[in-house]
C-alpha cells in the first residue's frame, strides 16, 4: 500500500496544516484543486 504526503513548508513542524497523508492519487489532487494548486505530493510505502 502507498500514500500521498504533501508538506507544507510554510507551517512549522507540528502544526496541524504542515503535513497532509492522502490515501489515493485522486483524494490528493481533489484537495490540491481546492487548496493548492501549485502543490505536489510524494508517494511512499506504507509499512507494516
Amino acid at each position: 500500500m502507498t500514500v500521498f504526503v504533501y508538506v507544507n513548508a510554510a507551517n512549522q513542524v507540528g502544526d496541524k496544516e504542515h503535513i497532509k497523508v492522502f490515501t489515493n492519487v485522486d483524494a490528493a489532487e481533489k484537495w490540491f484543486e481546492e487548496n493548492d494548486p501549485e502543490g505536489v505530493a510524494f508517494e511512499y510505502e506504507v509499512l507494516e
